[in-house]
Order: C-alpha cells, then structure tokens, then sequence
C-alpha cells in the first residue's frame, strides 16, 4: 500500500496531478484544497496519499497536509460517502470549516456542498462530531506535521528520499547532519529539501 509519494509535477490539474517518482508517473486524485497549495510544475512536491482499491480499480488519492487527509478518511469512513464525495467536501469547505461545522451541528454549511443533501449532512455531523471533539477538542484541525513525531518524520523523509533512487545509507547519513543543523523542524518538506542538497553536495 502506498502511504507517501515523493516526486516531481509533472502534470497539475485542479482534480488530479501526474508526480514522476523516479521515472515512474504516478496519477493522484486530489482535492482543491490541496490544487492551491501546490508548488509549480517540475518541482519537489511530497503528498500524503491514500490508496483507494476497486474491484476495478486502484486509485491513488493525495493530500499535502495531515488534516486533509485526517478529514478525508473520517469522510470515507461514513456509509454512503465515498472517495469522489470525500473530495468534493474538501474541495468546497476548509478541513478547519468542516470540523467547526461537524462540531456545531451546522447542516447549513454541509449541505452547500454538492452531492450531500440534508440526510448526509446530519449523518456527517452525527457520526462525526464525537472522533473530532476527541481529535481536536477546540475545533481546530492539527496544523501540517504538528502531529507528527521526530522518528516519523525521520522514517518519512528516509523513505520518500529512498523512493528518488537514493541510496538508504547516503540518505541516512545526510538526515543524520541535517538533524542537527535544525532543518528537521522544518517539516518534512524542509527535511526533504535540505536532504536533496545535502546529498547533491555529496
């Protein structure tokens, strides 16, 4: 299963992006929430994904935060939503807008997004407002890799840097000296950037 990709764009669109991962072309679905954020074609972009299987069909989803694809999966995990409709609620409302709205009991602002009428948006505030009160009991959705800890950005960036064709013994060696420089509290893009330069002065 495919948690993390790691690549260039090769291709944007505001529904999906192509990321060539070490000459392979991976197609991700993306919300648009995850479209503007993104960095401009032929550059490093890391994306969160979720991998989706069909009797038909594997589909690749991808988010650039955790809180996207936090509120992605408690989406899914609803009878009746799946992953198209799963992206169009991020597409339309902000995961912070979505889990003040949940948490508020506000079917208003659920039902304006297309495909949830009235019954979904009550069932999504129903069946969601106890996981994201437990989540994030202000209402305020994670903040991009707050969550995640020193080793699992580690391991993250050891693997994303290894899918590029690094060798794992370089990659480690240059994650061990940018540890302590301090590029680590960048998050895993910084990690991943200083990394890649790390590695090309090699």
């Amino acid at each position: 299963m495919i948690a993390l990709l790691t690549g260039l764009m090769a291709f944007k669109a505001p529904s999906h992006v192509t990321l060539d991962v070490h000459g392979v072309g991976y197609e991700v679905l993306i919300p648009l929430s995850t479209y503007y954020s993104l960095p401009h074609q032929h550059e490093l972009v890391t994306l969160s994904i979720h991998t989706h299987v069909r009797e038909d069909a594997i589909q690749l989803y991808g988010f650039l935060t955790a809180a996207e694809k936090e509120a992605f999966l408690l989406l899914t995990g609803i009878s009746g939503i799946g992953p198209k409709l799963g992206l169009s609620v991020l597409s339309t409302l902000s995961v912070r807008d979505l889990f003040s709205a949940i948490q508020a009991g506000d079917i208003e602002k659920l039902g304006t997004v297309s495909g949830i009428g009235k019954k979904s948006a009550a069932r999504i505030a129903l069946e969601l407002k106890d996981k994201v009160a437990r989540l994030h009991p202000a209402g305020e959705p994670a903040e991009p890799g707050s969550g995640r800890s020193a080793n699992r950005l580690y391991e993250d960036a050891l693997s994303a840097l290894v899918n590029l064709g690094y060798r794992q013994p370089d990659v480690k060696e240059a994650l061990k000296r940018i540890e302590k420089s301090g590029a680590m509290a960048q998050g895993l893009e910084g990690a991943i950037r200083e990394a890649l330069k790390d590695l090309a002065k090699g």
